[in-house]
């Protein structure tokens, strides 16, 4: 993936567009996230990262980066398929980086805290 890309699909979008997003991550995310688990080795950081997406109190360019990545994480289709194993999400790893690097500090200790209590109560397969 190259950086013009990975630029495209971090675009925050118009109100509508991040609405849009929200539903589709709300609604596709723990499942995917349940599924990519083991091969993503970041999981503190992406659940941290939805919900820092989700929170109202982040500002609008951040949340819009976020759920872009996100939308792109949860969505069925994309340049590697998930199904392949090891590789499958690396396209995904690729877009998160990206926007973890663009949203630099924005995930507050808030947002780990929920994390990690999230991943507490999450049965480990």
């Amino acid at each position: 993936m190259d950086d013009v890309k990975i630029g495209e699909i971090l675009l925050p979008g118009e109100e509508s567009e991040q609405e849009r997003r929200e539903k589709r991550v709300k609604r596709r995310f723990w499942p995917t996230f349940r599924r990519a688990a083991r091969q993503i080795p970041f999981s503190r950081d992406l659940v941290a990262a939805y919900y820092c997406a989700i929170d109202p109190q982040t500002p609008t360019r951040t949340r819009g980066i976020l759920l872009a990545a996100l939308a792109y994480f949860v969505l069925p289709i994309d340049i590697i398929p998930d199904m392949l194993a090891v590789v499958g999400f690396s396209d995904d790893v690729a877009v998160l980086t990206a926007a973890f690097a663009a949203i630099s500090g924005q995930i507050k200790e808030t947002h780990y805290t929920k994390a990690d209590e999230t991943l507490a109560d999450t049965p480990q397969d």
